[in-house]
């Protein structure tokens, strides 16, 4: 009985330390890719992870590193942005976890911020030995398409929209 009871406990908080570690993973995407720390970023993700978002579809961690790095991303922090995502709702099944959570990209202009994108997040997971690392990121903006609000809801339905974009 009290073996039960424990085993229980024990699964209740691995679970409970899990979905604090994705948490925790997907909010220092923000900071450090603000920041401009490439390589730190690029250590978010799997070695082979991707990374999909409108007209950049990234295939490994280098890719990944690389954006940061670009002229783009460099210009554009240097302006001033915040990358901002979550809250973020995480399931997690074993050594693999879904997770999704909107994002705003705020830019610094004439003086003041605005908001210059919303979007759509869907991460599928995997915990490896250095922890929980992103297989995969798939973004789209909230532009009232059918898609952005798909990804959304992918963890939770019984199709994987997500597989079907392959």
């Amino acid at each position: 009985m009290i073996e039960e009871r424990l085993a229980v406990l024990e699964d209740r908080l691995r679970r409970v330390e899990d979905e604090l570690a994705i948490t925790r993973l997907i909010a220092s995407y923000g900071p450090l890719v603000d920041a401009g720390a490439a390589e730190a970023v690029a250590e978010l993700w799997t070695e082979d992870g991707e990374y999909d978002v409108e007209g950049w579809h990234m295939r490994d961690r280098g890719q990944v590193r690389d954006m940061v790095e670009s002229q783009a991303h460099q210009s554009l922090i240097a302006a001033g942005s915040a990358h901002f995502l979550g809250p973020v709702a995480v399931t997690v099944d074993g050594d693999t976890a879904a997770a999704v959570c909107e994002s705003l990209l705020v830019r610094r202009r004439d003086g003041g911020f605005f908001v210059w994108r919303a979007g759509a997040n869907h991460f599928r997971l995997v915990r490896t030995s250095e922890g929980w690392r992103i297989a995969q990121r798939i973004t789209r903006a909230l532009d009232g398409s059918e898609t952005a609000r798909e990804l959304l809801i992918a963890p939770w339905t019984s199709g994987d929209v997500v597989s079907e974009w392959k």
